[in-house]
């Protein structure tokens, strides 16, 4: 019994407090409901490019060791830090095959390179081609500042939902409080960054004919498009 009273009296004490203050709670508060939307489209700053030097391309004529060389000056003339965005990821060679059918032994490297921006990569391409390494592919392309991107497109999508409370508000001659309650709405985008015209990212350098320069790939990639959805709830006055 003890309880049953003391339960009894809780509701009421809250009943009371209620009345006096005049506060309402979420259910009970006129409020309008709307949905603010943005969107950003977001370019690579990190390309990959992955780079194949086989001394075979060049018909004994250089071993490795000089085609790694000029490789490098040409890289470092064109302004690139080789010693912080060259890397090599693989040494081989054909020596196996050699005892077996007596061919030319042949050795290779790959190198990853890492770039800024399209027009650099198109530039290496181009350089490289210049010097007989045409086999050169886009690996991978980053954008190392997209949480930032991320929030800022949610921020737009919060204003937009403002904007579009005010707007729809002070046409029946009312206005908004303070929000009452936000939630992000998921939305299936894909952030996947693709290179325009080149099938399965292969980048080869262009040749050239007689004395004429070898033109530059014209490379481009599709931005990564990032968009919100933001439900926002906002009091009537």
């Amino acid at each position: 019994m003890k309880r049953i009273y003391l339960a009894a009296f809780m509701v009421l004490a809250y009943v009371t407090a209620f009345a006096q203050t005049g506060e309402k709670n979420f259910i009970d508060q006129n409020y309008i409901e709307v949905t603010g939307k943005a969107q950003m489209e977001v370019a690579p700053n990190e390309i990959y490019l992955k780079i194949l030097v086989n001394e075979k391309d060049f018909k004994g004529k250089q071993d490795l060791q000089k085609i790694e060389e000029r490789m490098i000056k040409k890289l470092s003339d064109m302004g690139i830090d080789v010693s912080k965005q060259l890397a090599i990821k693989d040494l081989s060679s054909n020596f196996q095959k050699y005892w077996l059918k007596r061919t030319e032994i042949n050795s290779s490297k790959e190198y990853q390179l890492k770039v800024k921006s399209a027009a650099t990569a198109g530039a290496v391409i181009q350089e490289l081609n210049s010097i007989g390494i045409s086999d050169i592919s886009v690996e991978k392309v980053e954008n190392t500042d997209i949480q930032k991107y991320r929030m800022e497109v949610k921020v737009m999508a919060i204003k937009a939902a403002k904007e579009k409370a005010i707007a729809l508000t002070s046409a029946i001659g009312q206005k908004i409080g303070k929000a009452i309650y936000i939630r992000e709405i998921e939305n299936p985008v894909f952030n996947v960054y693709q290179a325009k015209g080149y099938t399965n990212m292969l980048i080869r350098g262009a040749s050239s004919t007689g004395d004429s320069k070898p033109q530059e790939p014209d490379i481009e990639f599709e931005k990564t498009k990032l968009q919100y959805s933001v439900l926002v709830r906002f009091i009537l006055e």
